[in-house]
């Protein structure tokens, strides 16, 4: 398996930052581990969208693009459930 590097889109990573420290601590750790496991047990591929994934962490979704060919994971969104498929 190769390992990715992780981007954030710059409205990720202020919401991102804007989210309590107690979220953060639990969110953070899952984004990384995305590194070795692009499509980690639990993951699911978003309906009508060509390559966007989300992970489950809590209340909260993480939303991201894969890019195998350059082992790249662009991280979308970081937001609460009632506001990630909006």
């Amino acid at each position: 398996m190769p390992e990715y590097t992780i981007t954030f889109a710059r409205s990720a990573r202020r919401e991102l930052e804007r989210l309590d420290t107690r979220f953060v601590v639990r969110i953070f750790p899952a984004i990384e581990s995305l590194a070795q496991e692009a499509r980690p047990s639990g993951c699911r591929k978003l309906r009508g969208q060509e390559n966007l994934w989300r992970i489950r962490i809590g209340d909260y979704r993480v939303v991201y693009k894969i890019d195998d060919g350059a082992s790249v994971i662009d991280i979308v969104a970081v937001r609460h459930r009632r506001e990630a498929y909006q």
